[in-house]
C-alpha cells in the first residue's frame, strides 16, 4: 500500500515506512476473483423482464421467427456486452431496425436476411478498425431523429393492424388503405387485450404514493403483456398467441440470393442504422452515467470504436445463428442504468438469463397473446415520435430537414429517406452560408451597420453598396452577427474602415453583443492589415475580444486610431487575470501585454485618469479592489446574465432543488461549479477553513454546518454529500505543524474538529487512505486525504444523515481535488481501503 511518511516522525511512523514502496516498482496487485457485483445482478433481471417481451414483439413485427428475436437479445448481451466500449450499453433487437428488417424478409427471404445481417457485421468491424466512429456523429440530429420518427410512424401504423385483429400490408400506403376495411372487420378478442396492455403501459409508472414506487420496480412492459396473458388465459378467449417452433427447425443463415446490388444497398442500410443508433445510444448512456458521479468514476466514458467493434461481432454471431440484427437500445440501456449496474456484467447475465428463458420458458411463452406484443410494440413506434426532438429542430430552424427526414423515410424506405434528408441538410447549410441580411439604421447621430449571417465573397458586393451609403465623417459601429469571414469580406472591411477613418470618420466592428471588440486573429489595433492574410484564402470570423473598443473620437493624441484595450479569453479571470490599456503597461512591459495585476496609480479602463478606481458611471472612489469588482459584475451583466437569464428566471419560480451538497474548503482556487461541471440550482455549497463537519454535539455554540446539512437533507432533500478536500490546505498544514498550548485563537478553536483526522493518520491499526496509481506527495496530503475520510465518519454520526442512509435516499460521496494537476480523485474504498481513484483522464478517452 503505498503511503508517504508524516514529516513529525515517532515510533509509530517509523514502523509505517516498511510500506512504502519506492515509485518505480509499485508492489504487486493481488488477485481478484472474478466477482458479480449485487447491484450488476439485481440490474440484469430488470433489464431481462424489459427485453423478453420487446424482442418477442419486434421479431412480430418484422415478420421474423420469434425465436430470432431471442436469438439477437442474447447475441446483443453476450457478445456485444463483452466486447462493445459502453460498458453499461445494452444491445438486441431495436425498434429503429424493424422497418429495414421487414423489408428485407419481404424482398428476400429470411435466411437471405441472416446473411445481410452477417455481412453488416463485417462491415461494422471493418468501420471500428478504420476508427470513424467519431464520423457517424457528424451526421445532423434532425435526421436522425427524422429516421427513428419516420420508422416508429412505419411501425405504430403496421402493427395497428394486428391489435385489430388482422395483417398488416407490405408498406405505409398499402396499410392506410386496407385501415378502413380492418376498422369494419374488427376481433373483439385481440382489441380487448390491446386495449389491456395499452391501458396498464400507461397506467402503471403513474400509481401514486409509496407503493407505486414499490410497484414501479417491475417494469411496465412486463406487467402489460403478462396481465394481457393472465387474462386471456382465465377467460379462455380464442385468439393467435406466440408459436415457437422447436429450435431444431430454426433457420439458419444461407448464402444471399437475390441482386448483387440490391443486396449491397441492404447491408449498407443495415449497417448505416445498426451503427448510428448504437453510437447515438453510446453517448446517451454516457450523459446519463455523467449524472452519478460515482458510477462516471468507475465506468468512464465509452470507447465508441471499440463498441462499434463490438456491435459488429454481436450481428455477426446473430445473423450466423439466425437472429435479428442487433444494435444498441435505448429503453434498456436506460434501465440498466436507473436500476444501479456497475460494470458490463449486468449486461451479459441478461443475456444469459435470455439463453435459460429461450431454453425453459417455452410453455410460459406460448401463453401470450400476439394482439398484446402488437400493442407493445406500437406502443414503442408511438414513443420514437418524440416532441422534445421536434421542438429541439424548430428552434434550430431544422424543422425542414426533419420533416422532410421523416416522410422518406415512411413512403420510401430508411435509406431513400435518409440520403433525402442529407441532401435537404446541405442545401439549408449552404443558403445559410450564401444567405447573409445587411441592414443600415440611425440612431442618435450613430450609423448601425447590421449584418445577420455568414459573411463570405458572396456578399461582398451588397456589404460594398450600404457601407458606401454611411456618410463620411460619421461614427459607424459595424455588428457582425455571425461565426465565420473568408478573407474577401474581411479585405473588403479592412479598405472600407481605413478610408472612413482617414476622412475624419470613426469605425467600430462589434460582434453580437455591444462592446465586443473584432481585431484579426493574432493581432492588435492598427497592425490588423489584409496584407497579413495570404490572398486567396479563408480565415475564421475575427477574434472577439470583450475590453471597450477605442477610435479617434476618444483617443489621445500620439496613440493609434484603432486599438484593442484587452486580449482576454474566457479563462483568463481564474487566472486573476487583469486587462489594462496600452498607456497602463508595467514597468519593462509592452502595450497591450496582459498582466497579473495593474500597475499601482496607473489608469485601467473605465479610470478617471487620476490614479483613483472609480465605479463606472458613479464617479465615486471604489479602490483597487472595488473597481475589479465593479468590472467583474458589469462583464457578467453585458455577457453572461442574458445566457442565464431564463433559466434563473425559472430558478426563481420554482425555488431551488439541488440534488447534491457539496462540503469543501473555503480555499479561493476550488471553483465548485467548475470542477464538476454544475450550474445553477444544481449544487448546495457550505465552504469553511479545512472542509470539516463538526461531530453531533461538539460544535461549541457554531451550528452553521449541522444547520446547513440538516436544511439539506430534510427540506432540500438532496441525494447525495460529498465531501471535498484539496492539495496543499493551509488546515492541514496548521494541524501539521500545532503544538499544544497557547493562545485558542478562533482558528485554533475551529481547527479542533480536525484533530480525529490527525489521530486518524497516526492510528497503526487503520489502513491509510491514499491515491490510485502513486503514493501521497507528502504529510499534508496524506493528512488531506485522511480528513476526507474522518470527515464522512462525523458525518454519518448526524441523525438526518445517517436516517436518510438508513432509508436508501442518500449517497456519501469523499474527493479530493488536486490544484496543479486539475486532477479530481473520488473515494472508492477497494480492496477493504480508502482508495482515492482518479477521474477524468485516461478513464473519459474516446
Amino acid at each position: 500500500m503505498s503511503a508517504c511518511v508524516p514529516t513529525r516522525a515517532t515510533d509509530s511512523n517509523a514502523n509505517r515506512t516498511k510500506r512504502v514502496h519506492p515509485p518505480h516498482s509499485p508492489p504487486p496487485p493481488p488477485r481478484r476473483r472474478f466477482r458479480i457485483a449485487g447491484a450488476d445482478v439485481s440490474a440484469s433481471i430488470a433489464v431481462f423482464l424489459i427485453a423478453l417481451p420487446l424482442s418477442l414483439g419486434i421479431a412480430l413485427a418484422t415478420g421474423a421467427p420469434l425465436q430470432a428475436g431471442l436469438v439477437a437479445a442474447a447475441a446483443g448481451g453476450l457478445v456485444a456486452g463483452l466486447l462493445g466500449g459502453c460498458p453499461l450499453q445494452v444491445s438486441g433487437p431495436a425498434a429503429g431496425l424493424t422497418v429495414v428488417t421487414a423489408d428485407l424478409i419481404h424482398r428476400y427471404g429470411w435466411r437471405t436476411t441472416c446473411a445481410v445481417t452477417v455481412l453488416a457485421g463485417l462491415a461494422q468491424l471493418a468501420l471500428g478498425c478504420v476508427r470513424v466512429a467519431r464520423t457517424a456523429l457528424a451526421v445532423s440530429p434532425a435526421i436522425v431523429h427524422g429516421m427513428l420518427a419516420g420508422i416508429g410512424v412505419t411501425i405504430a401504423v403496421a402493427q395497428l393492424h394486428i391489435v385489430l385483429g388482422g395483417t398488416p400490408q407490405s408498406s405505409v400506403l398499402a396499410n392506410l388503405r386496407a385501415l378502413p376495411a380492418q376498422l369494419a372487420d374488427l376481433h373483439p378478442a385481440d382489441v380487448a387485450m390491446s386495449m389491456l396492455t395499452l391501458a396498464l403501459l400507461l397506467l402503471w409508472p403513474r400509481v401514486p404514493g409509496r407503493l407505486g414506487h414499490l410497484m414501479r420496480k417491475i417494469p411496465a412492459a412486463l406487467v402489460a403483456v403478462a396481465g394481457a396473458t393472465l387474462t386471456a388465459s382465465l377467460a379462455g378467449l380464442s385468439l393467435a398467441k406466440v408459436d415457437l417452433p422447436s429450435w431444431s427447425s430454426h433457420a439458419l443463415a444461407g448464402l444471399p440470393e437475390g441482386p448483387v446490388l440490391g443486396i449491397a444497398a441492404a447491408v449498407l442500410t443495415t449497417t448505416l442504422v445498426c451503427s448510428v443508433q448504437s453510437l447515438l445510444g453510446a453517448v446517451a448512456v454516457d450523459k446519463l452515467i455523467a449524472g452519478q458521479p460515482g458510477l462516471s468514476a468507475r465506468v468512464g466514458r465509452s470507447d465508441l470504436n471499440r463498441e462499434l467493434l463490438g456491435q459488429g461481432a454481436a450481428n455477426i454471431v446473430s445473423g450466423a445463428l439466425g437472429g435479428l440484427p442487433v444494435a444498441g437500445v435505448a429503453v434498456r440501456s436506460s434501465a440498466n442504468v436507473q436500476a444501479g449496474a456497475v460494470s458490463r456484467n449486468s449486461t451479459m447475465l441478461h443475456g444469459v438469463l435470455v439463453v435459460i428463458a429461450a431454453l425453459l420458458m417455452v410453455p410460459v411463452l406460448e401463453l401470450i397473446p400476439l394482439a398484446s406484443l402488437a400493442a407493445l410494440v406500437m406502443a414503442v413506434g408511438i414513443q420514437m415520435v418524440s416532441l422534445h426532438h421536434i421542438r429541439t429542430v424548430t428552434r434550430h430552424r431544422e424543422v425542414l430537414v426533419y420533416a422532410v427526414t421523416t416522410l422518406g423515410v415512411v413512403f420510401l424506405g430508411v435509406l431513400e429517406g435518409v440520403l433525402l434528408g442529407v441532401t435537404v441538410a446541405v442545401a439549408v447549410a449552404l443558403n445559410r452560408l450564401a444567405h447573409t441580411r445587411i441592414t443600415h439604421d440611425e440612431k442618435e447621430g450613430v450609423h448601425h451597420v447590421h449584418v445577420r449571417g455568414q459573411l463570405t465573397f458572396l456578399a461582398v458586393p451588397r456589404l460594398s453598396r450600404i457601407l458606401h451609403l454611411v456618410p463620411q465623417g460619421t461614427h459607424v459601429v459595424v455588428e457582425l452577427d455571425g461565426s465565420f469571414m473568408d478573407h474577401a469580406a474581411y479585405e473588403s472591411l479592412q479598405d472600407w474602415q481605413n478610408a472612413h477613418t482617414a476622412r475624419g470618420g470613426s469605425a467600430e466592428l462589434t460582434g453580437r453583443r455591444t462592446g465586443v471588440r473584432v481585431t484579426e486573429p493574432g493581432r492588435t489595433g492598427d497592425e490588423a492589415t489584409p496584407a497579413d492574410t495570404p490572398t486567396g484564402t479563408t480565415t475564421e470570423a475575427p477574434a472577439l475580444t470583450t475590453a471597450p473598443a477605442r477610435t479617434t473620437a476618444d483617443a489621445p493624441t500620439g496613440e493609434p486610431t484603432t486599438s484593442t484595450a484587452c486580449r482576454c479569453h474566457p479563462w483568463t479571470p481564474w487566472r486573476n487575470h487583469q486587462c489594462d490599456h496600452p498607456q497602463s503597461a508595467p514597468p519593462g512591459g509592452h502595450p497591450g501585454e496582459p498582466t497579473d495585476r495593474p500597475a499601482p496609480g496607473t489608469a485601467t479602463p473605465g479610470d478617471t485618469g487620476t490614479g483613483t478606481d472609480t465605479h463606472p458611471g458613479t464617479g465615486k472612489d471604489t479602490g483597487p479592489g472595488g473597481h475589479q469588482l465593479a468590472r467583474g459584475i458589469s462583464a457578467f451583466q453585458r455577457n453572461t446574465a442574458p445566457l442565464v437569464r431564463g433559466e434563473l428566471a425559472r430558478l426563481a419560480r420554482e425555488g431551488q432543488r439541488p440534488s447534491q451538497l457539496f462540503l469543501t474548503c473555503a480555499d479561493s482556487r476550488l471553483v465548485t461549479s467548475m470542477i464538476t461541471s454544475s450550474g445553477p440550482g444544481d449544487l448546495f455549497v457550505v465552504r469553511n477553513v479545512g472542509n470539516l463537519v463538526p461531530p453531533p454535539g461538539e460544535e461549541s455554540g457554531d451550528d452553521s454546518v449541522a444547520a446547513a446539512i440538516e436544511y439539506a437533507v430534510d427540506v432540500l432533500r438532496v441525494r447525495s454529500i460529498t465531501v471535498c478536500g484539496h492539495s496543499g490546505c493551509g488546515a492541514m498544514q496548521a494541524l501539521l505543524n500545532s503544538e499544544p498550548g497557547g493562545a485558542q485563537t478562533p482558528l485554533k478553536r475551529w481547527l479542533r474538529h480536525g484533530l480525529p483526522s490527525l489521530e486518524r493518520m497516526a492510528d497503526d491499526g487503520r489502513p491509510w487512505a491514499r491515491l490510485a496509481g502513486r503514493a501521497p506527495a507528502d504529510a499534508v496530503e496524506q493528512l488531506c486525504l485522511t480528513n476526507v475520510v474522518q470527515q464522512l465518519e462525523h458525518l454519518r454520526g448526524h441523525e438526518s444523515v445517517a436516517r436518510a442512509l438508513r432509508e436508501g435516499a442518500l449517497e456519501l460521496h469523499g474527493m479530493y481535488f488536486h490544484v496543479g494537476e486539475a486532477q479530481a480523485y473520488l473515494l472508492t474504498g477497494e480492496d477493504g481501503g480508502d482508495v482515492f481513484d482518479g477521474v477524468g483522464v485516461a478513464d473519459m478517452s474516446a
